[in-house]
């Protein structure tokens, strides 16, 4: 899976964040050619393991953003790791 088709399947489940809206993209520098995708699991707040699809960006953009977002593998919600 790559970022592009994440961000399909997240608005056909119904879900659109933000961080994909174009003037969103535009106002922190950052584009899709910028994300990767990759599976993993994390632990949520449930106190389960939760496997995810992981967000990430390659480069640093604007005002240092560099952090990963989280979506879960079947409902494509996002999801948040515990901290």
């Amino acid at each position: 899976m790559n970022a592009s088709e994440l961000k399909y399947k997240m608005e056909h489940a119904g879900h659109e964040p933000h961080f994909f809206a174009r003037k969103t993209m535009k106002f922190f520098g950052d584009t899709m050619r910028n994300y990767g995708v990759r599976e993993t699991v994390i632990d949520t707040y449930t106190d389960k393991a939760l496997p995810v699809y992981e967000l990430y960006r390659r480069h640093a953009v604007k005002h240092g953003l560099k952090d990963s977002a989280y979506f879960d593998k079947v409902s494509f919600e996002r999801r948040f790791k515990e901290r």
